[in-house]
């Protein structure tokens, strides 16, 4: 069955999902493999092992995978000393009847799978731990606790009157164009797959998740509209279903691009200084993308291939 589009977050510049279906693989053979490479790719240094350690220095993985045809899900979150998360992730829907595992009963069931126990630290992660701790522990995500979070490394306690505090803006953490590698394929009977994979917020809490494994956050697939997915602030995005409700919109009859415009605008109206962009794509095979425009991120890059172009080809959006 040969590929209709694959558009993908990854700004990588590859699209092996588009060589999976070419070589007869199914979409979510796509999206498996495509997430898997940029596990192992370590893409943006926010996906895979070695990037984005939380707060006890540790990286963990999250990913999704969803087959827009049965509805079925499979995810892992806060998965510990397994690399292939994504891999994980499809094990969920293969053998169990369970959506999601966390934490170490995930890495447990991916033994059970035949994945191997792996050290996900590196050289790299160590000094982002390492710099961090010497900078103060700053930025972290705490908030009414003592002492200050804003000045020092804790450890903290609740403290007794809680105060409203001012949004944190986008130049307090550093800003990148992807913080996931996110993927939706579709075949060419309009067969939607999607997913994600990956290392989380970096010094995020110590069992924190974020958007990218949760359906209709992170990403979602129907075979009867059409698929989304998602990156950047996981705290605020996972809020509003962002994925999920790109799709509705395209069931509706809206433009893939107009939908993504749509999805953001709406988170716009309650945090405007959110990182994040939304990527979407139709049974048909038409694409969009949108994200909000804050300082040091006023474009967003995506991978895309299709019959149309004659090999992957990034594309630009202006944020809105």
């Amino acid at each position: 069955e040969a590929p209709a589009s694959c558009p993908s977050l990854s700004s990588s510049g590859k699209c092996f999902p588009w060589r999976v279906l070419e070589s007869g693989g199914s979409e979510l053979d796509a999206v498996e493999r495509g997430c898997g490479q940029c596990e192992v790719d370590q893409c943006d240094g926010s996906v895979g092992y070695g990037g984005s350690p939380d707060e006890s220095g540790e990286t963990t993985l999250d990913a999704m995978i969803m087959d827009g045809n049965t509805m079925e899900v499979g995810a892992v979150a806060d998965l510990r000393r397994v690399k292939n998360a994504i891999g994980v992730a499809r094990k969920v829907i293969e053998y169990t009847k369970h959506t999601l595992l966390v934490g170490e009963s995930a890495s447990l069931f991916a033994v059970r799978m035949g994945f191997p126990y792996e050290d996900l630290t590196t050289r790299k992660s160590l000094s982002l731990y390492s710099e961090w701790l010497n900078q103060s522990c700053q930025p972290n995500y705490w908030k009414n606790v003592v002492p200050d979070s804003s000045k020092s490394c804790g450890p903290y306690k609740r403290r007794e009157e809680v105060t409203s505090k001012e949004e944190q803006t986008s130049s307090q953490r550093s800003v990148h164009n992807h913080d996931t590698i996110g993927m939706v394929v579709i075949g060419v009977s309009g067969t939607v797959a999607s997913g994600t994979s990956t290392n989380g917020a970096i010094h995020k809490l110590p069992g924190r998740v974020g958007d990218s494994p949760i359906a209709g956050a992170g990403s979602y697939a129907d075979s009867t509209a059409g698929g989304a997915a998602a990156t950047g602030d996981g705290d605020i995005m996972m809020r509003f279903l962002p994925s999920y409700q790109a799709v509705e919109y395209m069931r509706m009859g809206t433009d893939p691009t107009v939908a993504c415009q749509k999805v953001i605008s709406r988170i716009q109206k309650y945090a405007p200084k959110f990182f994040g962009a939304i990527i979407c794509a139709n049974t048909t095979g038409s694409y969009g993308a949108a994200c909000n425009k804050i300082p040091g991120f006023t474009q967003f890059h995506f991978m895309v291939s299709s019959p149309l172009l004659s090999r992957p080809t990034e594309q630009v959006v202006d944020c809105i």
